[in-house]
């Protein structure tokens, strides 16, 4: 009995502490399956979504294929906006991976004798936003159609390499999970064109291959650059001592490590990511993220005497009792410490031990700075000429400011084949060499954006370089003096979304490493802004963007701001930003703020915001002034390099001030109703240690609340959203049919209690009877990752927010009139009025096309069949008839304004004459006429107003 007990607490115990697993391949394949059998029976999948831009601020980008005989045209992967094409030098793009079950992209290639495109799904720069792919994708047909090659659970495939004289022949690398172990990574070859892959080179299931290249002139030559790293929401280790390159003679079927001990290269654990370029048989460069410490560098004198943080963590107090008052002041005044922190103070506060010298370093230290304190050596080029025995640093010397500390996030080099001692190397800059890597200079520009991925160098034309970054694609044919940027492609990679409620509404969100935006919901993405001068989107703040909120009462007052909690309060009007982020008081712990920290404004006092550190804090003057209204809601931070057990969402009731939800990183919700005065944890019969992505108080019903759970960040594709009735005490599971895919958003229909909308990494989602089953969205909108999505009240809209494709946006008019009960009748959205034209049906001139308006009709219709349109005016005269085809769900129907002949008879009978356009249709004029769409018997009525 004693045993069987001992046994049973065991169970419960690693029940209790284990963490997440990595969703198997086979349940990602069958998510993919499953997802594309709902979206074909899905009753909104007519729906339309419009791109709203931006795109004057790209994304990210990973790869290009150039057509080597006609430069012009290449292909661009983004890393979650999928691939682009153009045949124009990137004037125009057009997108080609939409119809595939992912946007997630790590590398290209392509056969161009041959047409075959392959994508490596997965980005491979192991960011928190590096999203997992699905394997090898190819196409035939130009991204019409895609075939999965297999490779499915290497998540990110970072080089593919196509025999030029033998196209089945390929060779590709996989990265393997970026959160959890996995076996899947390495190199693999096919001589099948990937009907089946041989696993040629297999490092341990932490070590993947991040980087291969290929002599040029001899396909059996090849170089793998191994990557020994292991990621955690908490902590990432971009180096290890398996990491290192290895060498192919045979086409990649057997391998060799080459860098060895005595080999001139760094070899041990502080080896990060190394990227390859190979130039013939003897030599090849190698760029190597060296994680090692730099030796102590003595600090140079410096006559004013100033002092710097680095000072006082190892000042004794004897020593601090003994600074000079005016050098402290000026310590503390440059480096913003509050008022109330004197010299006389600060003093007082360590001779009575309620704070330590080092606590005037900790203070400044947040994760963002920590960032760029660590004293790593960071960038090295390295240079083999006798294929990969011995190596030799081509530098003396640091590369300071390339990769600072997260060289991760880089590791390319690229040699000119015309010119063997002449490289390319970046991180934040671009720089060359044109003396095998001794010196360097930089080719960064003012329209380009920091932070390189990727580059193309013509093997035919010296100084053509297409550059890749994370805003975007750029193009230079003068070897980087000048470039032009070619930003054509909707592919904003956004953490956030939010509205106002102006006319037109306007639209903001947070993008990554590019700043915060706002634009005009209805603005058209086009190229007339060349012209004027003025795109529709503007740039608010820099960084990378992160949540905004916008004063009900005054929308130039936004709260704002960029990674790690540095948020402001910006006057848009007089371009006031004022920096509000709370600060905790000397001599205590410091806060711990998210990469994408929780703000909110109050919904019952436009003066009182909340923003969640590990604390909930608040600010009853707009940020002026901050008290903690709760201890630490999270389970108290865990030791790494990366800022967590941090609150990650927050919501207020709208029935009640004080009503408040705060969820963290480290999977803790807690509630509190008398405004923080005490907090009461509801995460107990939650999954453990998930992400909370979304907490949401109802605005329906006082006691209930939504929360959904991310287990991304341990490779778990799990979907977890629950509801709620009774403040948290209990929960249901409300995830029938949702496919494999992560959560990062749940928000109500404000009209409607049924409805839900979600947003998931893989597109978005919508409910008619709470959460009960889910219809996916799929009109117009590809398989991207939604992060946030928000509802504009007054016109119904709904705004999704995607890490890849910018904003989008659908008319939810039908959908917030849906529930159970309504499922049986035809609903119609009403249809917003225009202003008439008498060039309706005419050219402008001889050079351009008719005019003709149009509107949308947007109705639900209860069953398959025929639906029939008819439009008649305030005297009952019909004026146009349509009968079109319908399936069960929404539809859209265009109507052309048009009356018919019959509708023009019966207007000239009540003595109205409308004159025959230039197309040879009749248009209806100023009034209000009446639209009824009629199925099986049942019928709906709106109007629509010709101004």
């Amino acid at each position: 009995m004693k045993k069987l007990i001992i046994l049973s607490f065991l169970l419960v115990t690693c029940n209790l502490f284990a963490q997440p697993a990595a969703t198997p391949a086979s349940e990602v394949i069958k998510g993919i399956q499953q997802k594309q059998q709902l979206a074909e029976t899905s009753i909104v999948k007519n729906l339309p979504f419009k791109s709203i831009g931006p795109t004057i601020m790209s994304g990210r980008v990973v790869d290009f294929a150039v057509n080597p005989n006609n430069p012009v045209e290449f292909y661009v992967g983004y890393a979650s906006g999928g691939v682009w094409h153009t045949r124009n030098n990137g004037t125009s793009f057009e997108p080609v991976l939409d119809s595939s079950p992912t946007q997630n992209v790590g590398s290209l290639a392509m056969d161009w004798k041959n047409n075959r495109l392959w994508v490596g799904t997965g980005e491979v720069n192991s960011s928190r936003s590096s999203y997992a792919g699905i394997g090898l994708l190819l196409s035939e047909d130009g991204g019409k159609s895609w075939k999965n090659m297999g490779l499915s659970d290497a998540h990110h495939i970072s080089k593919i390499m196509i025999n030029p004289n033998n196209p089945n022949e390929v060779v590709v690398s996989a990265v393997g999970h970026l959160y959890s172990k996995n076996n899947e990574r390495g190199v693999y070859k096919t001589v099948d064109g990937g009907a089946s892959w041989n696993k040629t080179l297999f490092v341990n299931d932490e070590t993947g291959i991040i980087e291969m290249d290929v002599d040029p002139n001899n396909w059996n030559l090849m170089y793998a650059a191994a990557w020994d790293k292991d990621r955690k929401a908490w902590n990432f280790r971009g180096n290890g001592n398996a990491s290192a390159i290895y060498k192919s003679t045979d086409a990649g079927n057997t391998w060799t490590k080459v860098t060895v001990a005595g080999s001139g290269f760094p070899v041990g654990e502080g080896v990060g990511r190394i990227g390859l370029a190979v130039v013939d048989a003897n030599t090849v460069y190698a760029i190597h993220d060296n994680q090692f410490r730099r030796k102590d560098e003595k600090k140079l004198e410096t006559n004013d005497g100033m002092l710097v943080k680095d000072d006082f963590k190892t000042m004794t107090t004897a020593q601090f009792m003994g600074l000079d008052n005016n050098r402290l002041k000026t310590y503390l005044r440059q480096n913003g410490f509050q008022e109330k922190y004197t010299a006389e103070s600060v003093k007082e506060m360590v001779k009575t031990g309620k704070a330590k010298p080092v606590d005037l370093a900790r203070y400044l230290e947040d994760a963002n700075t920590m960032l760029f304190d660590t004293p790593v050596i960071g960038a090295e080029v390295y240079k083999s000429t006798d294929g990969g025995k011995n190596w030799k640093k081509t530098h003396e010397g640091y590369l300071d400011g390339i990769y600072f500390s997260y060289g991760y996030y880089f590791g390319k080099i690229h040699v000119d084949p015309n010119n063997a001692d002449k490289i390319y190397i970046y991180g934040v800059p671009i720089l060359k060499s044109a003396d095998g890597g001794k010196t360097f200079e930089s080719i960064s520009a003012d329209n380009v954006h920091a932070d390189h991925h990727a580059l193309w160098i013509n093997p035919k034309l010296q100084g053509h370089l297409i550059n890749g970054n994370d805003g975007g694609v750029n193009i230079s044919y003068d070897d980087g003096e000048t470039w032009i940027k070619n930003n054509a492609p909707e592919v904003g990679q956004f953490y956030t979304v939010n509205v106002d409620d102006e006319k037109p509404y306007n639209v903001y969100g947070g993008l990554q490493d590019n700043g915060v935006w706002k634009g005009a919901h209805n603005a058209e993405m086009n190229s007339r802004w060349h012209q004027s001068g003025e795109n529709p989107y503007k740039s608010i703040m820099g960084g990378d963007g992160m949540q905004v909120q916008i004063d009900s009462r005054n929308t130039n007052v936004v709260y704002t701001g960029f990674q790690f909690g540095n948020y402001f309060r910006l006057n848009l009007e007089t371009d006031e930003q004022t920096y509000i982020q709370p600060k905790h008081e000397l001599g205590e712990t410091p806060y711990r703020f998210n990469w994408q920290t929780p703000i909110l404004l109050s919904s019952h006092n436009q003066d009182i915001l909340y923003l969640g550190g590990n604390k909930l804090m608040r600010s009853m003057n707009r940020g002026d002034d901050w008290e903690p209204i709760s201890g630490d809601l999270t389970q108290g931070g865990k030791a790494g390099n990366v800022a967590y057990g941090t609150l990650t969402s927050i919501s207020e009731s709208p029935f009640q001030f004080g009503l408040i939800y705060a969820g963290s990183d480290d999977g803790m919700l807690h509630v509190t109703r008398n405004g923080g005065g005490n907090w009461v944890n509801i995460s107990n019969s939650f999954p453990k240690d998930l992400w909370v992505s979304r907490v949401i108080a109802s605005e329906h019903k006082k006691e209930r609340v939504y929360v959904t759970l991310n287990g991304y960040r341990w490779d778990d594709f799990t979907p977890y959203v629950y509801v709620s009735e009774d403040y948290g005490q209990s929960w249901k599971k409300i995830t029938t049919n949702l496919t494999a895919s992560p959560v990062n958003v749940i928000k109500e229909d404000p009209h409607n209690e049924n409805v839900l909308y979600l947003g998931t990494d893989n597109g978005a989602w919508v409910s008619f009877n709470r959460g009960d089953n889910w219809h996916v969205f799929s009109g117009g909108l590809p398989n991207v990752a939604v992060h946030d999505l928000v509802i504009q009240k007054r016109e119904k809209d709904l705004v999704l927010g995607t890490h890849g494709r910018s904003f989008y946006l659908a008319d939810t008019e039908v959908l917030s009139k849906m529930s159970t009960g309504s499922m049986n009748e035809v609903l119609l959205a009403d249809i917003g009025s225009i202003r008439s034209s008498g060039r309706w049906g005419s050219r402008f001139s001889p050079w351009y096309d008719i005019f003709e308006p149009s509107r949308d009709i947007q109705f639900y219709s209860p069953a398959t069949g025929k639906a029939e349109v008819v439009v008649t005016d305030e005297n009952e005269n019909r004026l146009q008839r349509m009968v079109v085809d319908v399936e069960r769900g929404i539809n859209i129907v265009e109507y052309d304004l048009s009356v018919s002949e019959k509708g023009v008879k019966a207007l000239g009978k009540s003595g109205t004459e409308i004159k025959k356009a230039e197309n040879d249709l009749f248009y209806l004029t100023k009034g209000s006429y009446i639209i009824t769409v009629s199925i099986d018997g049942k019928e709906a009525i709106t109007t629509l107003e010709v101004k």
